[in-house]
């Protein structure tokens, strides 16, 4: 079976801290290899008063069992660990080891990418035209038609759009665009579901009332749930955002929920999974789910991070591979 690549993320915040603990406490589970800076997990580790035994690989084909296996980038030294600081070299290291863990799994050698938390603020500084995680990869694996999914153990949300203004999402809201999203939403689902039952929200409260707040429901959103649907798709809609996150965690209505811009799908999945959601990048040609949420400078190398949203990274990871257990 091939391991799973873990990216540590930047080292100022609490994600290669999260991983060392989750090592420590015996969750990490098999087959899991680190990508980042051995230097600093080590330093990290002294900090935290933790014995993890390091092994540094070339390769995540060397891993050693009963161990941390590390692919050592190289970038940062133990002085460069600053906790709670934003450090530009950080920065920068930790998008060499999404870069690395990336191009690693389209070479076929690690079966899935998992990555914890990059600050944009301190990668910007090096590479202005950074965005986050998702823009990254699709773009190293050239590709174009992608989504972001959030997902926990009772429904999975993708989005129309995400990291835009509000104003530019609108005019995201195309038929094409949401067509491609339902179709790669029920692609992803279908690894481990045998009929993904999709709903699809509205852009306008209450999904536009046939037209009296806003049309858009009505003539584009309404038209691609057609061509979905007429294609053998399970897909409803459109919902009314206010609630069809009720309908289907409550009723079990839905498997999934296509959202039109980011906040839909965000607010709703962060009041309901805050520590057990995790974000998937669906439409490419690797796995890579991430945990969801940001560096946490404030409390970073405190030991107060929860760890288990790295666990159900790596679990959703497992599931999308067809190597869960």
């Amino acid at each position: 079976m091939k391991p799973i690549a873990v990216t540590m993320g930047d080292a100022s915040g609490v994600g290669p801290e999260i991983l060392l603990r989750r090592f420590a406490d015996g969750l990490l589970g098999e087959g899991a290899v680190a990508y980042g800076d051995a230097a600093i997990l080590a330093r990290g580790a002294e900090l935290l008063r933790l014995h993890i035994p390091l092994h540094v690989v070339a390769s995540p084909g060397e891993a050693r069992p009963g161990c941390l296996n590390v692919v050592d980038v190289g970038a940062l030294s133990a002085a460069d660990l600053t906790p709670g600081e934003l450090n530009a070299k950080a920065g920068a290291a930790a998008l060499r080891y999404v870069e690395r863990a990336t191009q690693d799994a389209l070479a076929g050698e690690v079966a899935a990418v998992v990555t914890l938390p990059m600050n944009k603020e301190a990668t910007g500084q090096t590479h202005p035209g950074f965005i986050g995680h998702t823009e990254t990869i699709a773009s190293l694996c050239g590709t174009d038609d992608y989504a972001m999914m959030l997902a926990t153990e009772d429904v999975a949300v993708t989005h129309v759009s995400t990291h835009v203004s509000l104003v530019e999402a609108i005019t995201r809201v195309t038929p094409a665009r949401i067509g491609t999203v339902i179709g790669l939403t029920h692609q992803a689902l279908a690894r481990f579901l045998p009929r993904p039952r999709i709903a699809v929200c509205g852009l306008n409260p209450p999904a536009g009332e046939n037209g009296l707040m806003g049309t858009e429901d009505r003539d584009i959103i309404a038209p691609a749930i057609a061509r979905a649907r007429s294609s053998g798709l399970e897909v409803t809609g459109p919902h009314p955002a206010d609630t069809v996150f009720y309908q289907a965690i409550r009723n079990d209505a839905h498997d999934a929920i296509v959202c039109m811009y980011h906040d839909q799908g965000h607010a709703p999945m962060k009041l309901i999974g805050f520590e057990s959601g995790v974000n998937v990048t669906i439409g490419l040609p690797i796995v890579r789910t991430s945990v969801d949420h940001g560096t946490a400078f404030d409390i970073a190398w405190q030991g107060k991070a929860f760890t288990d949203s790295l666990g159900h990274a790596l679990n959703y990871a497992r599931k999308l591979t067809g190597t869960a257990t």
